[in-house]
């Protein structure tokens, strides 16, 4: 190391290495022993490594074109009792270096290890320096200046030079601390290296600011078209000459036409729109009227699928994890004000589960790999305590925890179809499928479809004909009943799965940690997140029938209590009279048709093509809802040739005039995992200030508007009411414990296609999800903003009450509440007195106060 660092610096002094490279061609230019011998033994150690790499320099050439002097001569500088045996090879040094800071100090370390316990090593010589060695010890029975014969030499052994000595003596000493030192800061690097976070950049639209002329200007957003224009094309393509034909001639005709508007019939929608094709989606309900608003609100990969593929050798649930994990990257991308990362515990009561848990979610990390945030961390038992307070202290040795992503599940299928409505899709809400059309030979050409909103109006509803070259099912857990319509004796694939939740107030759990239970009392795993000011938990997982509204059974709701109880402090009161709200959603896991064994179950998803042509896309979770959705376009348009067109004027979805900052390429081909959704654009973590400032809406409220809507929080404010109070200036909350206001309700019917107030309560607000009872109090206001947007009148209000409260009903609404009239709420002449909830509060109690002796 000291002489290659003396070469370097002889190197950089142009002078200096010109004199010593002369006089060592001269020394080589003229190979006698003495004159070798007079000139190495006489110069300064620079200039002998100067003339050894000079030697080198020379031997780049052929052995065989050197004169039996010259290979003399490079026998004895490399090899002789003064020689630089001890030098190094150059470039180690910066080997070495270069190992350090890219933290492969592993290898580094055995190396180092080995080498400090170890005698020192003959310098190895290469093929042709032995064969220059070997003659010319054959050549000269002894060394000319010190008498040595070839025994001798063998005898005196490694023959080193003082500087050579001192170098092997200092690195004996600094190879172990330098092998430590690089592993412990290639591992502090690789934790603490910058990265870009998925959902932590800046906008990509700047909020607005106030002009020059001191007016400001809010963003102008492109319109959508209303739910009657959606209507009229869909009645276009019936307008053909022949109905059932599917001429690729003809414009009217869609390309596909999606059953479903979940997440995976919303994601289908988008993928094709944004690949130039034109599509249609309808859903007999609203948007993720079902499973996918009903989900345990996580986007993750999933650490018990990883536990399973690891312990059973599957690389089914290996790659599905894999997959997992890339997909949780693209909610972040696409809709950073959806999606959030989540901290999750793993509480540990064994100190040998530390070492196997702390393996595991290492290994998550390292599958998620560039998809990753934050690497897994472990907590001493106080530490734990600190982070997550209500956690049970008993037999607790310390906790690991995980990141995962967390998301807001139906705003995020709103959002996939009012995105895909954007970009050229058509979308309906509330129309039924009530048949499926078929040509002469067979072949399924397109759907009948009901409106039901007509119907809820008291209108007669008309059968509209849908012609599409294409039918896709993505009706979840109803997907059977469509199959059936195509042909009625084929075998049911959906196996549905009851998966009960339940809400608890926000004191269960810390705002920004979740917990995870991996191995409940029946050995199902059980989550416990802080969701939207309150906390979730669940899920069970029980077969179940499919019907429209799943109502969460007692005994599921009862086995969730009891598993959180386990957990918690043993002076926390789990209490049934803290459960806010219950729902049950259906999971949809389903066999492949085509399968030998038609009992096994898909582990992912499947995309099944029938012979008269319906595309079947079922099964999966809400995180891979892309990956099918991709995967079920991709199979569309290779079955019926469907041609993908380029988008050359996309829409302005960021409100200005300036082109998408996104970094899709609208070239035909799937762009789902860089097309942001409606309201990333503008988005940021500071945006809820802009709002503030501008409308004078509670911060409260601002953080919701921009955590729900993102950029379209400056047109949800905007349609608030003024309070004609100091402050707040705008936004009457529709229920006073929840952020939610009335602009939301006007937004909704405006620009999100709501037309019944479940729309309103459980899927672009989530009150009825977080609330039953406060939801039923806030109903008289919804349904009079709705009243004032759509037209209502007295007998539609009364339907949208009794719909509403059967709702609500599944949803955990107390028995004594579902009998409550709409004009007792408006009176506040409710008798709470009989519900549970009443009766855990102390009402009257009076302070004690201590009147001495």
């Amino acid at each position: 190391m000291l002489r290659n660092a003396l070469v370097r610096a002889s190197r950089q002094s142009a002078t200096t290495a010109l004199g010593y490279r002369a006089a060592s061609t001269h020394a080589i230019s003229n190979p006698t022993l003495a004159n070798i011998e007079k000139r190495w033994e006489g110069m300064p150690m620079q200039e002998q490594a100067e003339l050894w790499m000079a030697l080198r320099d020379r031997m780049k050439g052929s052995w065989t074109e050197l004169t039996l002097q010259e290979k003399k001569a490079a026998y004895w500088i490399a090899f002789g009792p003064h020689g630089p045996r001890s030098l190094p090879p150059p470039g180690e040094g910066k080997k070495v270096a270069i190992y350090t800071a890219i933290g492969l100090g592993v290898s580094f370390a055995i190396f180092g290890t080995m080498r400090a316990f170890a005698k020192p090593a003959p310098k190895t010589m290469t093929k042709e320096w032995q064969e220059a060695s070997n003659e010319f010890l054959k050549n000269q029975k002894s060394d000319p200046l010190t008498g040595l014969t070839s025994e001798g030499y063998k005898g005196k052994g490694q023959v080193q030079s003082p500087p050579a000595k001192a170098f092997a003596r200092v690195r004996r000493f600094l190879m172990p601390p330098l092998a430590v030192a690089g592993v412990a800061g290639g591992a502090l690097y690789y934790v603490y290296r910058p990265r870009n976070i998925p959902g932590y950049e800046g906008p990509a639209v700047p909020p607005p600011i106030f002009g020059a002329d001191g007016t400001f200007k809010l963003p102008r957003f492109p319109r959508v078209k209303s739910r009657a224009e959606h209507i009229a094309d869909l009645k276009k393509s019936s307008l053909a000459v022949n109905a059932t034909s599917s001429s690729n001639d003809d414009d009217n005709v869609y390309d596909l036409l999606v059953i479903g508007a979940g997440a995976t019939g919303s994601g289908v929608a988008l993928d094709a729109a944004t690949r130039g094709l034109k599509v249609a989606v309808v859903d007999r309900g609203d948007f993720s009227c079902g499973t996918s608003s009903k989900s345990t609100k996580l986007v993750h990969g999933g650490v018990r699928y990883l536990e399973k593929a690891v312990w059973n050798l599957d690389y089914a649930q290996y790659e599905l994890v894999k997959e997992a994990l890339k997909e949780r990257t693209y909610f972040l991308r696409t809709a950073p004000h959806l999606s959030s990362w989540l901290p999750i515990m793993l509480p540990l009561d064994r100190w040998w589960k530390i070492p196997y848990y702390w393996a595991g979610t290492k290994f998550y990390d390292f599958l998620a790999g560039s998809e990753g945030i934050e690497s897994s961390y472990f907590l001493t038992k106080s530490k734990a305590i600190d982070a997550f307070p209500m956690l049970k202290q008993t037999d607790l040795v310390g906790a690991l925890v995980y990141y995962d992503g967390a998301h807001n599940d139906s705003r995020m299928n709103v959002s996939l179809a009012m995105t895909a409505a954007l970009y050229g899709a058509t979308v309906v809400n509330h129309m039924e499928v009530t048949g499926l059309l078929k040509d002469e030979n067979g072949r399924l050409c397109g759907a009948t479809v009901k409106d039901k909103i007509a119907e809820r109006d008291g209108r007669q509803a008309e059968p509209i004909p849908v012609r599409a070259r294409c039918v896709v099912n993505c009706t979840g857990p109803f997907t059977d009943g469509i199959r059936k319509m195509d042909d009625p004796n084929c075998r049911d694939i959906v196996a549905p799965a009851s998966g009960v939740h339940i809400i608890l107030p926000g004191y269960y759990s810390p705002g920004k940690m979740g917990l995870i239970d991996p191995a409940t009392s029946d050995g199902r795993v059980i989550f416990f997140l802080p969701w939207q000011g309150n906390t979730i938990a669940g899920t069970t997982d029980n077969p179940a029938e499919i019907t429209d509204t799943p109502m969460p059974d007692e005994d599921s709701i009862q086995w969730i209590l009891n598993e959180v109880k386990h957990y918690l402090s043993p002076d926390i009161n789990v209490r049934r009279g803290d459960v806010l709200a219950a729902w049950s959603g259906l999971r949809p896991l389903v066999k492949d048709p085509k399968a030998k064994n038609t009992e096994s179950l898909v582990r992912s998803h499947l995309v099944d093509i029938s012979d008269s042509g319906l595309v079947t896309c079922a099964g999966g979770k809400w995180t891979t809802y892309r990956q099918m959705a991709e995967e079920c376009v991709d199979a569309a348009v290779q079955h019926f040739n469907l041609r993908t067109r380029p988008i050359t004027t996309p829409p302005r979805i960021s409100g200005t005039d300036k082109p998408l900052e996104d970094d899709a390429v609208l070239d035909g081909s799937c762009q789902t995992h860089r097309v942001r959704l409606v309201g990333a654009h503008g988005w940021s973590r500071t945006l809820f200030i802009h709002i503030i400032q501008h409308f004078g809406v509670e911060t409260e409220v601002a953080k919701h508007l921009t955590e729900s809507y993102g950029d379209r929080a400056w047109t949800v404010a905007a349609l608030c009411r003024p309070t004609d109070k100091r402050f707040p200036a705008r936004g009457e909350r529709i229920s006073l414990l929840y952020p939610f206001v009335d602009g939301e309700v006007r937004y909704a019917v405006r620009h999100e296609y709501a037309q019944t107030a479940v729309d309103v309560l459980a899927r672009r607000t989530r009150l009825a999800f977080l609330n039953a009872q406060a939801a039923l109090e806030a109903l008289p206001r919804v349904i009079d903003i709705m009243a004032q947007e759509l037209g209502w009148d007295k007998k539609r209000q009364e339907v949208e009450w009794k719909d509403t409260v059967a709702f609500l009903a599944s949803m955990g609404l107390p028995k004594p509440m579902l009998s409550v009239t709409r004009k007792q709420i408006e009176q506040g002449k409710i008798d709470y007195k009989s519900s549970l909830e009443y009766r855990m509060y102390s009402r009257h109690d009076k302070p004690i106060e201590d009147e001495g002796p």
